[in-house]
């Protein structure tokens, strides 16, 4: 990734993001362009953070004037409508804009949660009715469940409830009682109530895709961890089982386990016996489970065997089951459960509660009004078409400019943008129900737009955020102008480096000889010693000749290697030119290594012996050069009042 001057490598999400309306004085301007005193105290402030030195402001704003002068130029070269440089910023506005429509607070609380409950099981029992087919029927439902939760208060028995309402299916083989359970299995709402009522308590009537749900809490203990088992299963045959097909399929059971007893490996047995094919290709082994994921007797077999140990045959719903218990593990650590709890919340209806919390904030903040005669409105409308249907959609409401909410500084929506949410084959028992069932929409097309304006505002309405998207774009144009005006001149100005090496000679000295020449790197000793072997031929041809041939002889057997090194800095070099130790060569693959050219000098003989250093040396003339040019040409204005209180400040 190209470096970014000005940009630093971390950006913290979720920075506070009220709107901006502190006294923001302007500091300076260049080429008559405003920088702002908040521009510079960002920067100024985050340049503190990464010196050991610290610069004072006066210090600062040379370096600050002379960064952005080179942006000015950058800009008056045009980089800045580069489509090239255009993609780059709107991918990074894109990947910046996440943290700023995030609640980041919300999504570390839910990952919190999830842990705690991780921790412990709950026991629960549950009843549950259908949901209805809109609004008012769902209320209808809900009311009736309140009505059930009130009879089992006043002392009604919770079990007789549940068989004679809950839709259910379970409630046949356990009456509503779950047993213990575990967070990660229920819909969000279901785990939370489940997780936040009270031993002994019910809970109010809690909503899912599923239906309403009533849940009364048993208990709580801490989680069991979780067991690894392997299984042996003989099934019971499909539809009614009789006793007799029980007994045969026990007998079965039994042999297996006979066997077992007699020393007959489990593994084995499992892949040539058990009728559950997805672990008996395994050897029986199953994927590690925790409380609540299997058949109750199962689960408690396993979590009560030790480890190692072997289980008598167990019956089950599906048919007869031997477990072999290999181990356990108790709860992992917050810091190792993070990434699968982060990933189990995007997988579920918490995945949009910190967006939505967030949109919430962001319609408080800009005043959102919801239009409070709203529903009299559509009520009116819907009366003098005669009904909800598609053509009131088309010609009513697609036409409409009565506002549904205002926001900002006097910006209203129109109805019309709701035309688009509307099912015009819907069916309403009533007009009543029909505006009921419309205004529902205002919630979601009010978080859209606003978090949208938001969004696409967020320069003017949030500083933090400006300063960010300033820095990565004015670093961007920095980093392109500076590779044409220094950079590359430096690099590719062989005749300036070499006059510049001739007369400073003095200037490039080493502290210590270096070696200098060509080592080869080979797979093994044979093919090294072939290497010297076929030089000897070669001696008074060129090096470029010599090392030419040897490649196309040897190809990927060999690595050439062009060093310049001084005693301590390269293992291999110390070992040939300075007499240390034999080391492995550092490049894998090949461990061993020789001389082919080369010898200790004790200073750099030509340019390309100290180029690092010389073209550094290059690059500071030429930026120099070219930053005295831009002071000629652009104007520097700086409001000495404006610097003198900041200085104040950071004294």
């Amino acid at each position: 990734m190209k470096l970014k001057l000005f940009v630093s490598a971390l950006v913290v999400a979720g920075i506070a993001c009220g709107a901006y309306a502190a006294k923001d004085p302007v500091l300076m301007k260049i080429n008559n362009k405003e920088v702002k005193l908040s521009e510079f105290e960002y920067l100024y402030k985050k340049n503190l953070e990464q010196q050991v030195n610290k610069e004072s402001i006066d210090e600062y704003v040379d370096r600050f004037v002379n960064y952005k002068l080179k942006v000015a130029e950058a800009e008056a070269l045009g980089y800045d409508t580069l489509p090239r440089i255009k993609s780059e910023l709107d991918g990074y506005k894109s990947d910046m804009l996440a943290p700023y429509l995030t609640d980041t607070e919300m999504e570390e609380r839910l990952v919190n949660e999830a842990y705690d409950r991780m921790t412990k099981n709950v026991n629960v029992s549950h009843l549950m009715l259908a949901r209805g087919r809109n609004k008012a029927e769902d209320a209808h439902q809900i009311a009736m469940m309140d009505s059930l939760r009130n009879c089992i208060i006043n002392g009604e028995n919770f079990n007789d409830l549940v068989m004679k309402y809950s839709i259910d299916r379970s409630k046949v083989n356990n009456k509503g009682e779950y047993g213990y359970i575990t967070s990660g299995i229920f819909p969000y709402a279901f785990e939370y109530a489940a997780f936040t009522t009270p031993v002994g308590e019910l809970s109010r009537p809690i909503v899912t895709d599923y239906g309403i749900h009533l849940i009364r809490v048993n208990g709580v203990k801490p989680d069991d961890g979780q067991v690894e088992v392997g299984h042996i299963l003989r099934t019971f045959p499909r539809g009614n089982v009789t006793d007799s097909a029980k007994v045969a399929v026990k007998a079965t059971i039994d042999s297996i386990y006979n066997c077992l007893l007699a020393g007959q490996d489990f593994e084995e047995l499992a892949k040539k016996y058990s009728q559950d094919p997805g672990s008996a290709r395994n050897g029986g082994k199953l994927p590690s489970f925790g409380r609540g994921r299997m058949i109750k007797p199962f689960e408690e077999v396993a979590f009560n065997l030790k480890d190692g140990e072997l289980s008598k045959p167990v019956e089950s719903n599906f048919g007869y089951h031997i477990i072999k218990k290999y181990g356990h593990k108790s709860v992992p650590s917050l810091e190792d459960s993070k990434a699968r709890i982060e990933q189990m919340i995007k997988s579920d209806e918490r995945a949009m509660m910190p967006v939505d919390s967030k949109a919430n904030q962001i319609l408080k903040e800009l005043n959102f009004k919801k239009n409070d005669k709203l529903g009299e409105y559509l009520k009116s409308e819907l009366a003098k078409h005669g009904g909800f249907d598609s053509t009131f959609v088309t010609d009513v409401v697609a036409k409409s400019n009565f506002p549904m909410f205002t926001y900002g500084k006097g910006i209203s929506c129109p109805l019309s943008k709701m035309a688009k949410k509307l099912n015009g084959k819907a069916k309403y028992s009533s007009n009543d129900i029909a505006a009921e069932e419309m205004e529902a929409n205002v919630d979601r097309i009010s978080k859209e737009e606003i978090v949208r304006y938001y969004a696409d505002n967020l320069i003017e309405l949030n500083p933090d955020y400006r300063n960010l998207m300033n820095e990565y774009r004015e670093g961007t144009l920095l980093f392109e102008v500076m590779s044409k005006e220094v950079w590359n001149k430096a690099k590719s100005d062989e005749k300036a480096l070499e006059e510049r090496f001739n007369a400073n000679r003095s200037k490039y000295q080493w502290d210590a000889p270096h070696f200098k020449g060509i080592m080869v790197c080979a797979k093994n000793d044979s093919v090294l010693n072939e290497v010297l072997t076929a030089m000897r031929p070669m001696t008074g041809l060129p090096e470029d000749t010599i090392t030419t041939k040897l490649n196309r002889k040897f190809g990927l057997n060999i690595k050439m290697v062009r060093v310049i090194s001084k005693q301590g800095e390269n293992g291999m070099v110390d070992n040939i030119a300075f007499g240390g130790k034999k080391v492995e060569s550092a490049y894998a693959g090949y461990p061993v290594y020789a001389k082919l050219f080369g010898s200790v000098i004790a200073q750099p003989q030509e340019l390309a012996d100290v180029r690092g250093l010389v073209s550094s040396d290059y690059q500071d003339v030429l930026e120099q050069e070219w930053v005295d040019s831009l002071h000629k040409k652009y104007k520097v204005s700086i409001d000495k009042k404006v610097l003198q209180q900041l200085k104040k400040k950071y004294k």
